[in-house]
């Protein structure tokens, strides 16, 4: 199953943010870092921005077909990477419910505009990325997984630092 790899660290996402109060979850780290609930708004944004790239090159007549990327590195989080201005997280005050609820909405949506597309032009239609350049949109919707997962270490590493828990 497609989803199976980003089910399973959305899975663990969550559970690292569980039993945090609201204002655990807003906390800052000294080092200026993103609070727990930055980095899930930033997952959220994250999500919402490929699943709509995704389904705008999927009506464009003039998307290039692209080769395969390795984008499994992009776990790796010694390759520093700018957040696309769309997806940087506000400083606004979120509940952990409203943060769970952002994150559902958002898988809902990438799942959406899976369960609508052609896999044929998915195959054969792609959109850039700031590092691997023009990714085969196919390889978006595992890509959002990987992208969780480099997340989840900064995530738990936040909560360490801030001795919110012991990390998971």
């Amino acid at each position: 199953m497609v989803f199976e790899g980003n089910n399973k660290i959305r899975k663990k996402i969550l559970q690292a943010v569980q039993g945090l109060t609201d204002e655990e979850l807003n906390r800052k780290p000294a080092n200026d870092g993103w609070s727990p609930k930055q980095i899930l708004e930033h997952l959220s944004l994250m999500e919402t921005l490929i699943a709509s790239n995704v389904a705008k090159e999927l009506k464009n007549p003039e998307s290039p077909k692209a080769m395969k990327k390795p984008i499994s590195i992009s776990t790796n989080r010694i390759i520093k990477v700018e957040a696309p201005g769309r997806t940087v997280p506000s400083d606004t005050f979120k509940t952990l419910c409203e943060m769970k609820q952002e994150l559902h909405n958002s898988r809902l949506y990438l799942l959406d505009v899976y369960d609508s597309s052609n896999k044929e032009a998915l195959m054969k239609k792609s959109c850039k990325h700031p590092i691997f350049g023009q990714i085969p949109l196919c390889q978006w919707f595992p890509f959002v997984g990987l992208h969780e997962k480099r997340h989840l270490k900064q995530l738990r590493d936040t909560i360490e630092s801030l001795q919110l828990k012991k990390a998971i």
